[in-house]
């Protein structure tokens, strides 16, 4: 069983962080007389990390009775939905969510949308603010809206297919906008980064985007998300992840951070390498093209309840590119996400420190 991060343990995880980075913005002659000592601070916040990782959950960040307000005007939320299809027929529509770093278009056009499209899947992707860097909280309200949109306009539950933190964020909209949870059958996450990274601690020793400052192991954000229950009952939660992912650091058992166990959903948390032992993986490819992952995506989809690998046939551990990818296409399109992901990570505004929690959260 995979123990998510929260209370106590966090607050040592926070600790060691604070050791590391200081409280302040740091500045370059603060980081140059740090360096010396990165490396040994850095083995001390990773150990203190894994060691909170099997510590007893504390409760916080109880969700609301009554969903906040948005604080996103309601033209900019219409506007960050595309559509394709009509949601009121066929197969369950699903919302797409792309992850950090990316637009939809960029994560879904090539393979997800495009298979949706000619299965008679009606589907609407989500653009999340600033390539999905900026306050997860107000992704947050983006996910909602768009949940509540595509939900109205089906007239029956939807389901979210997320990557990375496209399968993270929706959480967090199920958590404090409740009434969103009758609107979703499937959660699908592929790489989600359900209790974040130990990545983004290097990452954001000279400031990063806030995104990655909640996504960092032990972040505020993600005690908040993940106190009391991590699931909500009526919805099938399939959480599918690879070992050899290094972006969501780590993503084995026992210290997955995609992997969910607490609340009353119905939660299938489902590592590639269990259906294809020798199968590698890497964060952005599981995001589009991963045959495997894709394979689980369609059984959660066509089926009752979340992804079964006893359902998958291992025939798909044979494949290179998940079904309707050329390598052609393949290589052109994920030469653009690799591309834009680095562009983001150097481009994207910084900060200093987490943002605060909303109010809400607290």
């Amino acid at each position: 069983m995979v123990v998510a991060v929260r209370g106590d343990a966090e607050a040592r995880v926070l600790s060691a962080h604070a050791v590391l980075v200081g409280e302040q913005p740091p500045g370059l002659g603060g980081t140059m007389r740090r360096s010396s000592s990165l490396l040994a601070g850095l083995a001390g916040a990773l150990v203190l990390t894994l060691a909170a990782l099997t510590a007893p959950a504390a409760v916080a960040g109880a969700p609301v009775a009554t969903a906040p307000a948005y604080s996103v005007a309601e033209g900019d939320l219409d506007a960050s939905l595309t559509c394709d299809g009509d949601p009121t027929t066929g197969p369950t529509p699903v919302l797409l969510v792309p992850g950090t770093t990316l637009t939809p278009d960029l994560n879904f056009s090539w393979n997800y949308a495009r298979q949706f499209t000619r299965a008679g899947r009606s589907w609407c992707w989500v653009e999340l603010p600033g390539h999905a860097m900026r306050d997860i909280q107000v992704a947050g309200e983006y996910v909602a809206h768009a949940i509540r949109t595509l939900h109205e306009a089906a007239g029956r539950p939807i389901s979210i297919v997320g990557f990375s933190q496209g399968g993270m964020v929706p959480r967090w909209a199920l958590k404090y906008w409740p009434d969103t949870r009758a609107m979703v059958d499937d959660l699908i996450g592929l790489d989600p980064s359900n209790h974040g990274t130990l990545d983004a601690y290097p990452v954001c020793l000279v400031g990063c985007a806030p995104a990655l400052w909640q996504q960092r192991t032990g972040s505020a954000f993600l005690r908040a998300l993940n106190a009391d229950a991590e699931t909500w009952a009526g919805i099938s939660y399939s959480q599918v992840f690879t070992a050899t992912d290094e972006i969501v650091v780590p993503n084995i058992a026992p210290f997955a951070s995609s992997a969910l166990s607490t609340g009353e959903g119905e939660i299938s948390n489902v590592l590639v390498q269990s259906i294809c032992p020798v199968h590698v993986s890497d964060h952005l490819s599981m995001g589009t093209s991963d045959p495997v992952g894709h394979a689980l995506v369609l059984d959660a989809l066509t089926h009752d309840g979340p992804a079964d690998p006893a359902r998958i046939s291992r025939a798909v551990c044979l494949r290179a590119l998940a079904p309707g990818i050329s390598p052609a296409s393949f290589a052109s399109n994920f030469t653009r996400v690799l591309a834009v992901a680095a562009t983001q990570l150097v481009v994207a505004p910084r900060a200093y420190r987490e943002p605060e929690l909303a109010d809400y959260a607290r």
